[in-house]
């Protein structure tokens, strides 16, 4: 499956990540990436960037390095609602969100709870992908999740660090099977995100690449193939914003 483009990494700016932006986006192109996307988590997460980070993305070029770049942020989904932790008028400034739950920002609820959180935070049109939506510790309708996104437009992420067999969402990749199924159904495009803390694991989807071939989803459905096809999703979103 062809992969170009990695769009869930974090920087310093995090301060619980340990690389720059520059060795971010030299170990992009190291590895032949078309498209690089820095998505700092937003405020709400315990040690991260002031909201005023934010706002200043101007200054950085997005095409001067040798590399397509897109500034972006990983929100909180801080209520059942769907509310997320940055404002419109920051929002308008960036080039996309990722919306997540996180334990620190947010009680899990009960299943109603948790997808009524998720589709909540689809309605925000500043929103382009849901992050890590089938971690087993917000247990959630995943067919209604995938319904909606299709809906709305939104992506799916297969988040390669929720697979990881240390890692701290366990049994993220068997509620994978039930999301990737509900997708197929409803034509709901997905993307793959390395959620990389550090350079080294920049652009590295290896386990989420295992968990789409064992589920023998759709290339079409996967927008890692072309930064065109990320940069569609993000307009369309973005033309419904008031």
């Amino acid at each position: 499956m062809k992969d170009v483009l990695d769009v869930h990494i974090h920087t310093t700016a995090s301060t619980h990540a340990y690389s720059t932006f520059r060795e971010v986006i030299d170990a992009a192109k190291k590895k032949n990436l078309e498209l690089v996307g820095i998505a700092d988590h937003a405020p709400s997460v315990p040690g991260s960037i002031d909201s005023f980070y934010f706002r200043n993305f101007k200054v950085i070029p997005r095409d001067a390095y040798g590399i397509k770049i897109a500034m972006g942020s990983e929100m909180n989904i801080i209520d059942y609602s769907g509310s997320t932790d940055l404002p419109a008028k920051i929002l308008k400034r960036i080039d996309f969100a990722i919306a997540s739950l996180h334990r620190e920002c947010i009680d899990s609820g009960s299943v109603a709870e948790n997808t009524a959180a998720i589709i909540g935070a689809m309605r925000n049109p500043h929103v382009v992908i849901i992050g890590h939506p089938d971690n087993p510790q917000f247990p959630a309708d995943l067919d209604a999740i995938a319904c909606a996104a299709a809906d709305n437009g939104v992506l799916l992420e297969i988040n390669n660090s929720s697979y990881l067999p240390n890692g701290h969402r366990a049994g993220s990749a068997e509620n994978a099977k039930l999301m990737l199924a509900a997708c197929k159904k409803y034509g709901t495009k997905v993307i793959m995100g390395s959620d990389a803390h550090i350079e080294l694991d920049v652009g590295n989807h290896e386990l989420s690449q295992k968990v789409l071939a064992e589920n023998n989803f759709p290339a079409e459905l996967v927008v890692n193939s072309s930064a065109e096809k990320f940069f569609a999703c993000v307009e369309y979103r973005k033309s419904l914003a008031p």
